[in-house]
């Protein structure tokens, strides 16, 4: 288990948005704000390790989307411009001038919409693993339902949204054993899988809405053209950073490197960086890649 910093202070909030109210945790008290979005079956706690290593001078705005943690019961609209429409909002309730926004994985995605569409609220970008368009599986029989392409690329993270745990301790045992997490696990990541989970009959399950999942996978796994038009008009300084190693810790980076310089050619504003030795997860929630995600968004 990795050692773990002092205590960060630690508050929570809602905004009003289409539909009802969405929550938000504040990480710290400093007095430049940053947003956060985490990923597509994540929740606010993702952003915790980052928010430890942003220092005093920082504050983490870290939303739950809709249909997850603290945002669960909020209905649809889903999608990646519903999502950045409510992260829009989360910032003019929070600061009057542009913030730099942290995007992990899915949340990415949604930070390409919500500079493209509402540029007066984004600084600059910091993508971590996401927000380029992910070609789709080689081989796909033409006229392919999206889906089929959801199920092929998210199954066993879709199918884990349905399983009942008896235990907060079945749970975590169950994610302590998972390739990704095993060599890294921390009191941080343990209090982000503890936050998912909320109570049912005969035990345990996440919060995350499958109907959620579902939307957003399409547009952002399956309809690729959505975030590529997003990105030919995002003006403000984009920086990726990647892992070489994939969500199950396979030796594979989730974005690939004909991907990246595509993107590059087109996009003078993009800088990008591999870190090496990390995988999907621990880019975002592990000691290091936190550390460095927070040294990019610091600036």
């Amino acid at each position: 288990m990795s050692a773990e910093p002092a205590g960060l202070e630690t508050t929570t909030f809602t905004v009003a948005v289409e539909g009802g109210e969405l929550q938000v945790i504040c990480f710290g008290a400093g007095p430049t704000p940053v947003l956060g979005i985490h990923g597509i079956t994540a929740n606010s706690m993702s952003l915790r390790p980052v928010a430890r290593r942003l220092g005093a001078e920082h504050t983490l705005l870290a939303p739950d989307l809709r249909g997850r943690g603290g945002s669960a019961a909020l209905p649809g609209p889903y999608g990646m411009r519903a999502h950045a429409a409510d992260c829009a909002a989360v910032i003019r309730a929070s600061t009057s001038g542009p913030v730099v926004v942290l995007g992990e994985s899915m949340g990415a995605y949604v930070a390409v919409v919500l500079a493209a569409e509402h540029p007066a609220v984004v600084q600059r970008l910091v993508l971590a693993d996401g927000g380029l368009p992910l070609p789709l599986p080689p081989g796909l029989p033409p006229g392919t339902e999206p889906a089929a392409v959801i199920d092929m690329l998210l199954g066993p993270a879709i199918a884990r949204l349905g399983l009942i745990f008896e235990s907060h301790a079945s749970y975590l045992d169950f994610w302590r054993r998972h390739p990704a997490f095993e060599r890294d696990w921390s009191d941080d990541i343990q209090a982000y899988f503890e936050y998912d989970l909320a109570p049912c009959p005969g035990g345990f399950r996440s919060r995350v809405s499958e109907a959620a999942v579902r939307v957003d996978a399409v547009q952002h796994l399956a309809e690729p053209q959505v975030i590529g038009e997003a990105l030919t008009r995002v003006a403000c300084p984009i920086t990726l950073v990647r892992a070489p190693r994939n969500l199950l810790d396979q030796p594979v980076p989730l974005l690939g490197d004909a991907v990246v310089d595509e993107w590059q050619g087109r996009l003078p504003h993009l800088s990008t960086e591999m870190v090496e030795d990390l995988n999907h997860y621990t880019l975002m929630m592990g000691w290091r890649g936190a550390g460095l995600l927070a040294a990019r968004v610091a600036g």
